[in-house]
């Protein structure tokens, strides 16, 4: 194994040498990237539509083609679905990733090329590994397998040859050979549906192999933790895992989940590492061990716009290209793929923490935030005050949601939070100040309408039993890897839900 170890790392790391092209050239890597997508794209009914063959400027693209998003491409996809090609992207169009992206029943179904397979998601993870071995090269990652904390859906015949499922199960079920070698468990426990029935099995065939690395969000990552501690006996995971050494997360943020890991990896040396990946694409990797900036990845073939969050809803919004962004200011992402999203705005909003090389961190959802009087609170904010009340108060969450309490009458609205602690707070009077206090100091809006009591109260926060968002996800078919309680909504349609749920 360790022949096999030194012979990975050395062939993963000859990627770092084009890493580094893109870094000192993004603005030529991205133009490159516009033109052959436009290019390839010509004769497609899409591409047609809109003249792509006229098509030789950024600017042109942006005065011709309109955002979108996922309503809007939906008459397109659903073609694709049903066996019609060479509408949105030249090759056949076979794999649609089944994406929630909230606990929506609606779910999307994102269009999954050959292309994006190899060129975007494949080489994300590849990437992942590149940079790693890079920034560590003593690992012995390659000495035992990794675990893929994956989708829950298996995959699915649409119809003809059209199939669906997470885009987990979809990497997963056209992996190379090789590569399924490196992994456990095996596919057919890997693309169980029944997540609870996944997770027992999950366990009994990983807690016998030498992990020495994790991928997954860090929420279902947990369960299978404590399922393993359970089953086994183990104090921590290390006496089941000896070997591990790397985590890879990403789809929510990590802050409320380290020191829970930090208990159950009980290791200093143990590697946590960011990645930004969605169905529509993989995005970003933390080059930088312990900095959660992200760099963007930018040969993925995804052409990036960047949308001021001022502009967003505005009729005819304005996007910025790599060369036009400011530093620590709120973009929503607009991509433009190798699977035919054109012009596609996914939802996520993100600033830019360097610009030499370009790095990002995610900052929420354009469509997860509370702004019901004029606040402006998103998903960062949330997460950094959250980190500090924990702190402050040594307690542990495992997961929340929060809205607003709308005015009535002469009564002040507010916000009002669910939260299931881990290890709760001795006062949670004290805990619900530190986290006023601290939202007060990272959001001057939200510190304006705090003043006084004037527009906003003290927010009122309730402890959830021990499984509320487990069990409620469950109760909506919704567990899984891909799905996800919203942190924050501008109503109250998952808080009124979730408080009733509890009450049944």
């Amino acid at each position: 194994m360790t022949l096999i170890n030194s012979l990975a790392s050395w062939i993963i790391k000859k990627r770092i040498h084009q890493i580094e092209l893109f870094k000192l050239y993004p603005i030529e890597v991205q133009q490159e990237w516009f033109l052959r997508l436009i290019n390839e794209s010509r004769f497609t009914e899409w591409g047609i539509r809109f003249n792509y063959a006229d098509i030789s400027t950024v600017n042109q693209f942006k005065e011709t083609v309109p955002i979108q998003d996922y309503n809007s491409l939906k008459p397109f996809i659903d073609r694709l679905k049903d066996g019609q090609q060479n509408i949105l992207w030249p090759t056949d169009i076979k794999w649609f990733a089944k994406s929630s992206g909230t606990t929506n029943d609606k779910s999307k179904f994102i269009p999954v090329s050959i292309e994006t397979l190899e060129e975007c998601h494949y080489k994300g993870g590849k990437d992942m590994l590149s940079i790693y071995i890079n920034n560590h090269e003593n690992t012995k990652i390659f000495t035992g397998k990794a675990l893929m904390m994956g989708g829950s859906h298996q995959i699915i015949q649409m119809g003809g040859d059209s199939y669906t499922g997470d885009l987990s199960a979809i990497i997963m079920q056209n992996m190379p050979i090789w590569a399924q070698f490196f992994r456990s468990p095996d596919l057919s426990v890997a693309l169980m549906d029944k997540w609870e029935q996944k997770i027992e099995k999950m366990c009994e065939i990983t807690m016998r192999e030498n992990i020495t690395n994790i991928a997954g969000v860090p929420s279902w990552t947990m369960v299978l933790f404590n399922k393993i501690l359970e089953k086994t006996g183990a104090k921590h995971i290390l006496e089941v895992w000896p070997n591990l050494e790397l985590y890879m997360h990403g789809g929510v943020s990590f802050v409320p989940y380290r020191q829970k890991f930090n208990e159950l990896i009980p290791n200093s040396k143990m590697n946590y590492f960011e990645t930004y990946n969605a169905s529509e694409g993989f995005f970003g990797i933390e080059d930088v061990p312990g900095s959660g900036e992200l760099l963007l990845m930018l040969d993925y073939g995804i052409f990036y716009e960047f949308l001021p969050v001022e502009e967003y809803g505005k009729e005819y919004p304005k996007t910025l290209q790599l060369d036009e962004v400011e530093l620590n200011k709120n973009y929503a992402l607009v991509i433009s793929t190798n699977s035919g999203l054109w012009r596609y705005l996914i939802g996520d909003t993100i600033k830019f923490v360097s610009k030499n090389p370009f790095r990002i961190k995610i900052t929420g959802r354009t469509k997860h935030f509370i702004n019901a009087f004029g606040e402006e609170l998103i998903i960062e904010n949330a997460e950094e005050a959250l980190k500090i009340a924990c702190e402050k108060t040594n307690s542990a969450i495992v997961d929340y949601t929060a809205g607003p309490i709308y005015m009535e009458g002469d009564k002040n609205g507010g916000h009002e939070w669910l939260i299931e602690f881990e290890h709760e707070p001795e006062n949670l009077e004290y805990f619900t100040e530190i986290l006023d206090n601290a939202l007060k100091s990272i959001n001057s809006d939200y510190e304006a309408k705090r003043y006084h009591n004037y527009v906003l109260k003290m927010p009122l926060i309730h402890k959830m039993p021990k499984g509320t968002f487990y069990n409620w996800l469950k109760s909506k078919d919704k567990l899984g890897g891909q799905n996800k309680v919203p942190r924050l909504a501008n109503n109250r349609e998952y808080l009124d839900a979730i408080l009733r749920f509890k009450n049944l």
